[in-house]
């Protein structure tokens, strides 16, 4: 059975080749401290499970510091051929677009498929994990498609990892970090103070009112936040639960579904989701770092409005 400890594995042993990498080049600025940066997320990914919860703690509490103090620093990308570059994307054509389909074709297909086998007796992969395994499957399928098109070695994949990575820099651990973030708010009562809020403050038997306390306060969150993931135990053990569910008896799954497409409307609007906005305006060398939160913006407010009604349709 196919688990996603594999997939973990194959992110952490990335991670410690970049690191690797990094140590090498004599020519890299802050090259030492941004090794073991690489360095301590491979060994968090691949030694996890096993690794004390203390210790593992004080890892990511170093990393934190390494980025916080500026000492991750990445490398500037080499321009590539253009005539290389032209003359492979006239010769690929479309197929360019193929191993960035394969992903969520199979995604798809993985997470509706695999549980219908397993009902059947046949269990290939984790039942609990199979859309994040068969989205890593997916990802492992395009790769090799994506090397047999342009008939490159599977090195070149090594490569570009690594200067994905160098590019994304440290913001590369926000996404972890929020969403246990996020936990540890559920965990220390944060959502029963929104609770007793929300219940001082929403007029009794305002199932509207409620449904736009919902989806706004994931978006608001989301965005003082960074992530959606990191919103969503809040606001439903906050809102969601107590009030949609409980007192108006609401379909909890549309709920979830469109309470976290809430949330990252959230996520067009914020800084704090650096991955997303930052690091593209910083790839994109724009003047203004917040140039992709502004082009977000009106699209994310419209989505908005629209999942209130959408909540107020379906649920």
């Amino acid at each position: 059975m196919l688990k996603i400890e594999f997939f973990y594995a194959i992110a952490g042993l990335l991670l410690l080749a970049n690191a690797v990498l990094t140590a090498l080049d004599r020519t890299r600025a802050k090259r030492w401290p941004t090794a073991i940066f690489w360095g301590l997320f491979g060994v968090l990914f691949l030694t996890g499970d096993w690794l004390p919860s203390a210790l593992s703690g004080a890892l990511v509490l170093l990393m934190c510091l390494l980025g916080g103090f500026n000492l991750v620093a990445g490398k500037p990308a080499a321009e590539p051929d253009q005539q290389r570059a032209r003359s492979g994307a006239d010769r690929l054509g479309s197929k360019l677009f193929w191993p960035s389909l394969v992903i969520p074709g199979f995604t798809l297909v993985g997470a509706l498929g695999f549980p219908f086998l397993a009902s059947h007796g046949l269990t290939l992969v984790d039942p609990a994990k199979s859309t994040l395994v068969s989205l890593g499957i997916a990802c492992l399928l395009a790769f090799v498609l994506a090397c047999r098109f342009t008939r490159e070695a599977p090195i070149q994949g090594l490569r570009e990892s690594a200067r994905l990575m160098d590019s994304i820099g440290w913001a590369m651990l926000l996404p972890q970090m929020l969403a246990t973030l996020g936990i540890l708010f559920a965990q220390a009562g944060v959502g029963d103070a929104v609770a007793d809020l929300v219940g001082q403050l929403l007029p009794e038997g305002q199932r509207f009112w409620a449904i736009v306390a919902f989806a706004v306060g994931m978006a608001l969150f989301t965005i003082i936040m960074g992530n959606a993931f990191a919103a969503f135990p809040v606001i439903t053990a906050g809102i969601g639960i107590p009030f949609l569910v409980v007192e108006y008896y609401s379909n909890i799954a549309v709920m979830a579904a469109i309470g976290m497409f809430c949330g990252y409307c959230g996520t067009l609007m914020t800084p704090m989701a650096a991955n997303f906005n930052i690091v593209p305006a910083a790839l994109l060398e724009l003047k203004d770092r917040n140039a992709v939160i502004k082009a977000q913006v009106p699209t994310a407010l419209m989505v908005l409005v629209a999942n209130i009604g959408l909540l107020w349709w379906l649920l």
